[in-house]
């Protein structure tokens, strides 16, 4: 099994690439060793995700659970994991830090740190949201480890402000430090081309708000890593409603049929 530095660096060569790469988000840990052993080469968690296995809303998870979740995923995985560490858990830059830190200790390779507040369901004042990330970053430093972090901008996603708020939050996110830059809710290539264009950094880009386009098409517009958040969450939720159903109203069992035939060598059974 890859120890975190080997882990690291791998996630750091994957953004270092002339090529996209796929970073799909498990929800628990079978879900990961699943993707794993399709061939992913890195994975990404999901809050909304993981609220869901706990029954929750996004948002609702506590940090102890958080850091519990990211700790099974990386030792239970050989490749890097990246963590939606949503607001960092805290409003303040010093607390971001020191929740990052604490993170690092988990094992996994990388953190998004978004600009939106948890609590106050607000985005960030501007200059907090710079200080916050700036933070992140100066903690991160401090360890001899290349630890990716992602800024997001949540402006599109939230509906709290246009693209070119969005971009300059990510220009003053790149300025901070930030390896990898987020702003999910782009909606199209063109959108992604205008983005690419303003930056410097790597972009990841959230393909549920690309139903029709390809792998491909995201990456000649620009993107360099693509993710689903909690859309495999989301889909994995929609067999067990259509079989529950169908006992509910039938009483048969044909579901049982479409069962994976698979799932114990994926899992290393």
């Amino acid at each position: 099994m890859a120890g975190q530095l080997e882990k690291c660096l791998a996630f750091e060569a994957l953004h270092g690439s002339t090529e996209a790469f796929l970073i799909p988000n498990p929800y628990d840990l079978g879900s990961a060793r699943v993707l794993e052993r399709l061939g992913f080469q890195a994975l990404a968690t999901s809050s909304a995700g993981f609220a869901q296995t706990l029954g929750r809303s996004d948002g609702q998870v506590t940090l102890e659970e958080k850091l519990a979740h990211c700790r099974l995923l990386a030792a239970g995985t050989g490749i890097p994991i990246n963590v939606d560490f949503e607001d960092g858990f805290g409003d303040d830059p010093g607390t971001v830090a020191q929740n990052v830190l604490r993170l690092v200790e988990t094992g996994v390779a990388g953190c998004s740190v978004e600009d939106f507040s948890r609590t106050a369901k607000v985005v960030f004042d501007f200059g907090l949201a710079v200080e916050r990330v700036q933070a992140a970053v100066e903690a991160i430093r401090s360890l001899n480890l290349p630890f990716q972090l992602t800024a997001r901008a949540e402006g599109l996603l939230r509906r709290s402000g246009d693209l070119d708020n969005v971009i300059s939050r990510l220009q003053a996110y790149e300025a901070a430090g930030a390896h990898v830059l987020y702003p999910p809710g782009l909606s199209s290539l063109e959108q992604i081309r205008r983005v690419r264009a303003e930056v410097g950094r790597p972009i990841n880009v959230l393909a549920p708000f690309f139903p029709s386009a390809t792998v491909a098409q995201l990456a000649e517009a620009g993107a360099t890593r693509i993710s689903v958040g909690s859309a495999l969450a989301s889909l994995s939720m929609g067999p067990v409603i259509e079989a529950g159903r169908e006992m509910l109203e039938s009483g048969t069992f044909g579901w049982m049929g479409r069962m994976p035939r698979d799932l114990a060598k994926l899992l290393g059974g």
